[in-house]
């Protein structure tokens, strides 16, 4: 765990090097920093695979059902979080000039990202009860919650809070 937290602390540079972008933003810039969060998220990825892998201890047997399963679940998530990247862009563009109503719709875009992430683990949980078991679908679920959770409280810690 401690590997991937590591990893994840990329999370704060990201989110305050996208709170202090200018309004007048180059493409190069645009370019770095899009950069910058591949590579972050490449990070990310092998840190959790890492972390996964020795939690959850599969046998070779679990393994080959398991992580097919996890690889189209990572693949989905992977689509959220891009339209969160677009959303923390979408707010350090705005935070200093936070309008009431673009308040409104970064702050339901946010909740509804919230509310799809929750649906997206619940269908992998029941994929990955009826692939491996149910014990393996909770273990599998309490891990990436503690992953998720580091990852979200890192970035949130990191955005200023609207005035």
């Amino acid at each position: 765990m401690k590997r991937f937290t590591v990893f994840a602390a990329g999370g704060i540079i990201l989110a305050a090097a996208l709170c202090a972008q200018d309004a007048a933003k180059s493409d190069h810039r645009d370019a770095n920093i899009q950069a910058y969060i591949e590579l972050l998220r490449q990070d990310v990825k092998k840190g959790k695979v890492a972390v996964l892998t020795e939690m959850m201890a599969l046998t070779p047997e679990e393994a080959s059902k398991f992580w097919p399963v996890y690889n189209e679940y990572d693949k989905e998530l992977s689509r959220l979080g891009n339209e969160r990247v677009a959303l923390v862009k979408d707010y350090a563009d705005n935070y200093g000039s936070m309008s009431d109503q673009k308040a409104v719709e970064i702050g339901r875009k946010s909740l509804d990202l919230e509310s799809r992430r929750i649906a997206l683990k619940k269908r992998y949980f029941d994929r990955i009860s009826q692939s491996v078991s149910a014990k393996t679908a909770g273990r599998f679920l309490q891990i990436e919650n503690q992953l998720l959770m580091i990852i979200d409280l890192q970035i949130a810690s990191s955005l200023p809070i609207v005035d």
